[in-house]
């Protein structure tokens, strides 16, 4: 899938710039939900922005997300790596998270 392309499950999302990718935005309830769970790796492309969040859980998931927790401005407040499947995560300052497939 081209670095531009977004999940079928995206594709009527918004999009925005985030840590320079182009990623989709979640703002339905179903893509606030559910995340980059049960996608294969190489169909999450380059994330999921979910904004108004402080918390994401990785039950469903298929390989380890990277988590960038971020501030109004879009500032990383902290970074988690290699998240495996089955967690919950929280960060009580975000206000949005940025979820990429681990590197």
């Amino acid at each position: 899938m081209p670095a531009t392309a977004h999940p079928y499950r995206f594709r009527r999302l918004p999009t925005a710039e985030v840590a320079s990718h182009r990623v989709p935005v979640a703002v339905t309830l179903l893509s606030r939900l559910l995340g980059l769970a049960f996608m294969r790796p190489e169909r999450a492309g380059q994330g999921l922005l979910i904004p108004r969040c402080r918390s994401v859980h990785t039950f469903g998931m298929r390989f380890a997300l990277d988590l960038d927790f971020l501030d109004e401005c879009g500032a990383l407040i902290s970074r988690r790596a290699d998240v495996p499947a089955n967690r919950i995560v929280s960060e009580r300052d975000a206000d949005a998270v940025l979820e990429t497939p681990a590197d």
